[in-house]
């Protein structure tokens, strides 16, 4: 009986073999698989994850509550700096506050009160006398026009009396969200909304109660933050804030009740 015998793979059967048996078991890349040692044993250590700090919330209620707190130990009692001793007096004064100091529109208006006291006799001034009294308060063209447009829509509409909403303000020449919010909220008492003049509208983004870059989309955010019963007071507040504290050039962060919770890029501290 023959015997039986080895069966011997060529060169090229061994070959395709090996190729096939590559194809099933690929050997695993260096450093990348999962009995891939530690460094400094043929490995590579494996890449550390920082954690990211948590975002500080900047409106919670126990932030907003440390903000109105010191406002009211502050300024507990303040008010509008513009001199008036009615609603129209008031408006004519916001308007020519605009870019002027209120201490430059008080060394003007008793003048110009005294001369002028109610709306029907700014709407009987011309331009070119208007602007001469208000000269030193600058754009003082422009706030011409706007009073005596105002002056005499006040009259031919409402009789001679400031309106009460914020509707009917807004049509009045010369007349935006600010000055509404400051001529309903002071002579009227009424919460319209916010004043956000330049110190209210750097505080809030200072603060970060507020990242938007105009004024009208600044106040609709502190409407959601601060009670309605704040609006007035809050707007006042932090107008003498920014005046004496929170100043835009120097702010006073020693002293000031906020710097704990201020982060501010301007903090002189």
């Amino acid at each position: 009986m023959p015997s039986k015998m080895k069966s011997i793979k060529k060169p090229a059967d061994a070959a395709r073999a090996s190729r096939s048996l590559s194809r099933k078991h690929p050997a695993p890349a260096s450093g990348r698989g999962r009995d891939a040692g530690p460094a400094g044993a043929g490995g590579e250590a494996p890449a550390l994850r920082r954690k990211a700090k948590p975002k500080a919330d900047y409106t919670s209620p126990e932030r907003l509550q440390k903000i109105f707190s010191a406002l009211d130990e502050l300024f507990p009692q303040a008010q509008c700096a513009l001199r008036h001793e009615n609603a129209f007096q008031l408006l004519v004064a916001t308007i020519l506050s605009a870019q002027c100091t209120d201490e430059r529109v008080n060394k003007v208006t008793p003048g110009l009160f005294q001369k002028y006291p109610t709306a029907q006799d700014f709407a009987a001034l011309s331009q070119p006398v208007l602007e001469e009294e208000i000269r030193s308060t600058g754009f003082f063209r422009n706030k011409a026009k706007n009073i005596i447009g105002m002056a005499k829509k006040v009259v031919a509409d409402f009789g001679g009396q400031v309106p009460h909403t914020m509707e009917e303000m807004l049509t009045l020449p010369g007349v935006a969200r600010k000055t509404a919010n400051v001529v309903l909220g002071t002579a009227y008492g009424i919460p319209t909304g916010v004043v956000v003049d330049t110190h209210v509208f750097r505080i809030a983004r200072r603060l970060k109660l507020s990242k938007q870059k105009t004024p009208e989309k600044v106040e609709q955010d502190l409407l959601k933050l601060v009670p309605q019963e704040r609006w007035i007071s809050f707007g006042h507040q932090m107008i003498w804030f920014g005046r004496k504290v929170c100043q835009a050039r120097k702010p006073v962060c020693a002293d000031c009740p906020l710097e704990s919770v201020c982060d501010s890029r301007d903090k002189t501290v």
